[in-house]
């Protein structure tokens, strides 16, 4: 392999896309697959293509970008799985997802031609490539495919899906990976729509974010926010760009953003890469791509990867009208390390300062308990710790300051302009009044009008009537007058 595939992350641009020179076999093209980056290498399981389910295995390495194919073998010791068609290495399976767990890469639900009645969750050891399943207990959720997997700490957050009947969920249900206990989380509040093909994030180990999706007739855009902590829906408006509605596409948190690649409405795949910045709420457009490029897709899926040390997004498959395979990579910015974060909304500002006031408050208590021999060092430290906060706090306040001015002189400009308006409208009236007083006399013209055209009609009667008595007046004489000439 030449060294331009080796290099390929050396030059490339900042936030736009750019397709992977890999030379040599590919996979198979396809969508609704689930895929992963463990240590440099992509890693591509099941999906579908053409009406078919896939259950193949690939692998991308990210270094020389070369794929190869895993083969994988069934768990020793699994005369606990009394239904056969569960114990296949890896069953045919589409709109799965995929998380890494420790050694290990598990898939969680999915649509095969053999679907049970409850979700499965497999895995695949990387070092030994053997793939089995996971015997779980508790209130294990019905099976489902087009869920989204979101993983904290030790739990999955799973939410939505279609069912193997096409009935549409919009539950949430929570996984402990170290008990294997399933349980449903009881959610207060205005939940979003049942959906599926949408995509998820976790933002702050707390929040669990639900961008867009589908229903069978309906295509969203909306945000919603599950609070882990008080299991609270709420749906905060989205600040920024406004984007189409969109399903199937894919989504991946670095830090505070949260890129959302590809999607569509089953008409037109959407063009824009989108970030959406989670402390601010504020959705932008990173970039866009051309019509019919594989990037505008349904069914792909993107991943994040360190090569080098360097933070790349990758982006396999999907389909457009042609089902795809091609691999591309983005270098996304960098996060500006020189500027404390600045909440950008002043609710964002009000749960800044009441959580710094709450660790700050914390601090001062842990403070006047420390025994008098702590080192003045110690102490000075601690000063410290809340002196930057207290920094960081006065900066998010003068934001917020500046934002509410801003606000203010766009308030007055919109109170200017609907003044303007309001005169405008009542000269708009006054003309109206105008015309339509004119056209009250022309109505009374019409009239009197109409009223002598009819008198004229029967002035032209009576003089048809004259003009009739004289012509038979003229003709009696004339025959009395050729009388009397013939007369001897």
């Amino acid at each position: 392999m030449g060294s331009d595939n080796c290099n390929w992350h050396s030059d490339l641009d900042y936030d736009q896309w750019v397709a992977l020179p890999v030379a040599g076999p590919r996979p198979s093209a396809r969508y609704k697959h689930a895929a992963a980056v463990i240590n440099e290498k992509l890693y591509i399981v099941g999906g579908s293509r053409n009406g078919r389910y896939l259950s193949d295995v690939q692998a991308l390495d990210l270094r020389n970008l070369i794929w190869s194919t895993i083969k994988l073998r069934t768990q020793s010791g699994s005369d606990s799985i009394k239904d056969d068609r569960l114990s296949e290495v890896f069953p045919s399976t589409s709109g799965h997802s995929m998380v890494k767990w420790g050694n290990k890469l598990l898939l969680i639900g999915g649509h095969s031609k053999d679907t049970s009645d409850n979700v499965i969750v497999r895995f695949i050891d990387l070092e030994s490539h053997v793939s089995g399943i996971m015997e779980a207990k508790g209130k294990i959720p019905v099976a489902r495919g087009g869920q989204s997997v979101s993983l904290i700490g030790s739990k999955l957050i799973m939410f939505g899906g279609e069912d193997k009947h096409r009935r549409l969920l919009n539950d949430v249900n929570v996984l402990d990976l170290e008990t294997m206990i399933w349980n449903v989380a009881e959610t207060t509040l205005t939940p979003p729509a049942p959906r599926f093909d949408h995509t998820a994030t976790v933002h702050g180990d707390r929040y669990l974010q639900i961008f867009g999706g589908c229903s069978h007739s309906t295509f969203f855009s909306d945000l919603h926010v599950l609070d882990l902590e008080t299991l609270e829906w709420s749906q905060p408006q989205i600040q920024g760009n406004i984007v189409s509605p969109r399903a199937g596409h894919a989504g991946i948190s670095i830090d505070e953003k949260w890129f959302i690649v590809g999607g569509g409405d089953n008409k037109t795949g959407a063009l824009e890469t989108l970030v959406l910045d989670m402390s601010t709420l504020v959705l932008s457009i990173l970039t866009t791509v051309e019509k019919k490029d594989p990037l505008a897709s349904e069914g792909l899926t993107i991943s994040s990867a360190l090569v080098d040390g360097q933070q790349f997004l990758i982006a396999f498959g999907g389909y457009n009208g042609k089902y795809n395979n091609e691999v591309f990579a983005m270098k996304p910015k960098p996060k500006d390390l020189k500027h404390p974060k600045i909440f950008k909304s002043s609710a964002a500002a009000a749960a800044a300062a009441s959580v710094t006031a709450a660790y700050a408050l914390a601090k001062s208590e842990d403070l006047t308990a420390v025994d008098n021999s702590k080192s003045k060092v110690d102490l000075s430290v601690e000063i410290g710790v809340i002196k930057e906060e207290k920094k960081v706090l006065e900066s998010s306040i003068a934001w917020v300051k500046a934002e509410k001015s801003t606000l203010k002189s766009k308030l007055d400009e919109v109170n200017e302009t609907h003044v303007d308006l309001s005169k405008e409208l009542h000269s708009v009236q006054g003309q109206l009044a105008a015309e339509k007083s004119r056209c009250a006399n022309l109505e009374a013209q019409i009239s009197e009008l109409q009223v002598l055209m009819s008198s004229m009609e029967s002035v032209e009667q009576k003089v048809e009537a004259l003009r009739s008595q004289k012509s038979e007046s003229v003709q009696r004489q004339t025959s009395a007058v050729s009388w009397r000439w013939m007369s001897p």
